[in-house]
């Protein structure tokens, strides 16, 4: 693309961001590189209406720096992500708020600037290194993320692209003048013009030099994928009306508390009923009983208020909480 043609893109492009683009969206508002990598964090996977309307001003409220964070216990943390899924993330961003006040000591933890330092922090990849610098640091350097994708294999008529590929072409095309103007737009472009299922090609900034805008859908080919369904028994160990709780271990939900999946119901047991739960991967169904215990059995009993009050659970064991209480 000619330099003079980019230029004019590019003018296309903040006219249509400075009309139509979330200028209001609160990590567009702000130059502190805390909240614009908390938002990062929360956005993968998640739209832009779960995070504003349930979990960015609450989880800012309460951990408001990166020190504060950091001194936080892991549980708090957790609570706060609770229902927010892949807690990874939370895991990771706490990891590294307490990296950073490590590496700071008897000063407040800031971010490190560069693509290097930023990627070798726990979660930050290729996309959200990139991202922290050009929103946080304005760095001249093009996100990838799928709206972003999606306008590129439209833009060059590309069905399944290598990632290479499409950061080669993200890199020709980037504004290295308004990073953080391009970069926000491109990703507006396609949340509401270069949509998935629905462009409206005539009201988009890039249309004159779309190559694929007479057949946008077929760019890029989607992957048909099936979810397989996994089966879980339940046991819910119940003393003294507080149920029995474990903090999990495995990788999967590691550092949540959850209720007991066993092998075969007790035949003591009370059946209470069935919950499911899809993830991404895959599709839970869990049949879900009640032992009354007679004596306190090993493990950590907490009453359904604590549980909701205090303990990180998952989706899924927020469920079978609701089952128990409409059942008891």
């Amino acid at each position: 693309m000619k330099t003079a043609q980019l230029r004019k893109i590019h003018n296309n492009i903040q006219t249509w961001y400075q009309t139509h683009g979330r200028l209001d969206l609160p990590w567009r508002t702000t130059e502190d590189p805390y909240p614009i990598y908390l938002s990062e964090v929360m956005l993968q996977q998640t739209q832009v209406r779960t995070v504003l309307e349930r979990y960015y001003f609450p989880f800012l409220k309460r951990f408001p720096t990166l020190k504060d964070l950091a001194e936080a216990p892991l549980d708090d943390v957790l609570k706060l992500w609770e229902g927010l899924g892949y807690y990874n993330r939370a895991k990771n961003l706490h990891k590294t708020a307490q990296i950073l006040s490590q590496q700071v000591q008897g000063l407040p933890p800031v971010l490190p600037s560069t693509i290097e330092e930023l990627v070798a922090l726990p979660g930050i990849g290729k996309n959200t290194a990139r991202a922290v610098a050009a929103f946080a640091f304005r760095r001249p350097v093009p996100i990838m993320e799928a709206n972003v994708k999606r306008i590129l294999c439209r833009l060059h008529q590309l069905k399944t692209p290598t990632d290479k590929a499409l950061w080669e072409i993200a890199y020709t095309m980037i504004d290295r003048e308004n990073p953080f103007d391009y970069n926000q737009a491109m990703m507006d472009i396609g949340a509401t013009v270069c949509t998935a299922t629905n462009p409206s090609c005539e009201y988009c900034p890039l249309q004159e030099i779309c190559t694929g805008k007479n057949t946008p859908l077929i760019y890029p080919t989607r992957k048909k994928r099936t979810v397989p369904t996994k089966e879980q028994y339940i046991m819910l160990t119940l003393y003294n009306d507080k149920l029995a709780l474990s903090q999990r271990k495995g990788k999967f939900l590691h550092g949540l508390w959850g209720f007991e999946a066993v092998e075969a119901p007790l035949c003591a047991a009370e059946y209470l009923g069935e919950v499911s739960h899809a993830y991404t991967h895959f599709k839970l169904h869990c049949k879900v009983y009640l032992y009354p215990a007679l004596d306190r059995e090993e493990g950590s009993y907490f009453s359904p208020q604590e549980i909701i009050k205090t303990l990180a659970i998952s989706k899924v064991d927020e469920k079978i909480l609701r089952l128990y209480l409409s059942c008891c």
